[in-house]
């Protein structure tokens, strides 16, 4: 559970009224990636246990986040109940919840591939390549290229000549580079 002044002693109370035998409180935000009282009551979890949250929002911040530590403590044998929206997976209604929330979450997250994928597509169709532009101009690489076959200075003195790091020199060199277009023959006459 995660707290403020205001309703700390409401949330402990309501736990206590609940059963809880042991309270870990995290005062810290519940967005932060590591919440250490968190981490501590998850590790301390065995099968056949339930962890009691006053409401959701104090075990996860995002449905995505909630769904991914619900499913976690499934898969460990863990009961989850949350005394504000009244989900309790150790009942089949509570389990039923459950499974609607992680089939939103699942549709949630393929809406937002199809999506993506229909954006790069029609990018692609307008000519328009994704992913990150390249650190190095094709000057730059032949550059890269031209020094790395003289075999006078490390891949890592390369990339600080050129104001990139050790691994985008790598990946450049491993590139196979660019064909060059082939010339057109020119033609020249003489009309008679």
């Amino acid at each position: 559970m995660s707290t403020t002044d205001q309703d700390a002693a409401l949330q402990l109370d309501a736990l206590t009224g609940a059963g809880c035998y042991r309270v870990f409180v995290d005062t810290m935000s519940g967005s932060l990636e590591r919440r250490p009282e968190l981490d501590k009551l998850l590790d301390q979890l065995r099968p056949g246990d339930t962890l009691v949250v006053w409401r959701l929002d104090r075990l996860g911040r995002s449905i995505r986040h909630l769904i991914d530590q619900l499913q976690a403590l499934a898969d460990r044998g863990i009961g989850f109940r949350s005394l504000q929206e009244t989900i309790d997976t150790t009942s089949p209604g509570g389990r039923l919840v459950f499974h609607v929330f992680a089939a939103l979450a699942e549709f949630e997250r393929d809406l937002i591939r199809e999506r993506t994928n229909a954006g790069l597509s029609a990018a692609r169709a307008r000519g328009r390549n994704g992913g990150r532009p390249p650190q190095l101009s094709a000057d730059q690489v032949k550059t890269a290229r031209r020094m790395y076959e003289q075999q006078d200075m490390t891949v890592a003195q390369i990339g600080n000549v050129l104001g990139v790091s050790r691994t985008t020199i790598h990946r450049t060199l491993n590139r196979q580079p660019e064909p060059t277009a082939p010339r057109r023959a020119s033609r020249t006459g003489t009309a008679g």
